[in-house]
């Protein structure tokens, strides 16, 4: 079953890529480009995936800051 969990970008230099932290010790593995999930802007969620060029950068959202970023997606579990 599917299901939508939330939690904070965080780079991880050990894999050299973005996961997703949704708890105290958990972490998704590295997420890959093309991977689609949310962001929370304040307002609203915002549908986005994350690419690699010269660095890791969301479709949309030109400049944002990732680490830190609030960020929910679909789940098996």
């Amino acid at each position: 079953m599917k299901r939508k969990i939330e939690g904070t970008l965080i780079y991880s230099s050990d894999e050299d890529r973005y996961c997703m932290r949704y708890g105290f010790n958990d972490c998704t593995e590295g997420l890959h480009c093309g991977e689609c999930f949310e962001v929370w802007d304040g307002k609203s969620w915002i549908e986005t995936r994350i690419e690699l060029s010269d660095e890791w950068y969301l479709v949309g959202l030109k400049g944002a800051k990732l680490n830190g970023l609030k960020v929910r997606m679909l789940m098996w579990g």
